[in-house]
């Protein structure tokens, strides 16, 4: 079982207490197939728990697989500095078979996020630092698909199907 290298921080994007009990890592990739099957599971379960569990999301594009990928971290990132993080990547999920600048300029739209900015930053690759970096510290914890759950620090090996039943003993464990 592998460990999460890189703790979590307040430079991650997380909902739910700081403070919370347990907390479950995802290292994603928002074209994903299975990263927008897990996307209902942990959404339900994020409701279910409530407080008692933090969730970070880390960006794991696989670009070589996925060519928006990348581009959709960077719409996510380039949200975060707006504030809309998880608006944003629950957006780019729930669109998912609709990746690509169109979707892109319409997210921007509806959150009233400007497009311009959006495109320097992607000029200038502003966010690839920190994508990177989520990629980096994935690597160091032994991702090598997505999606990837950590529970508590210790890497889920059942992935989706067996988060419902680990995160539901995690928090009771922690009751």
């Amino acid at each position: 079982m592998s460990s999460l290298r890189i703790p979590v921080s307040t430079d991650d994007h997380s909902t739910g207490p700081d403070d919370a009990p347990v907390v479950l890592v995802e290292y994603g990739d928002y074209q994903c197939p299975y990263c927008g099957e897990a996307y209902p599971v942990v959404k339900n379960l994020l409701a279910e728990l409530g407080d008692r569990v933090r969730f970070v999301f880390r960006n794991f594009p696989l670009a070589e697989m996925h060519p928006e990928a990348v581009d959709a971290a960077f719409v996510a990132e380039f949200a975060a500095s707006h504030g809309a993080f998880w608006e944003v990547h629950d957006l780019l999920y729930e669109n998912q078979s609709r990746l690509g600048s169109p979707l892109y300029a319409e997210i921007c739209a509806k959150l009233a996020l400007p497009v311009a900015d959006l495109r320097a930053a992607v000029q200038e690759q502003r966010y690839l630092a920190r994508i990177r970096a989520d990629e980096e510290s994935g690597i160091r914890s032994g991702v090598n698909g997505t999606p990837t759950f950590f529970l508590n620090g210790e890497r889920l090996d059942g992935g989706t199907a067996e988060l419902p039943d680990a995160l539901r003993a995690a928090v009771q464990r922690a009751s």
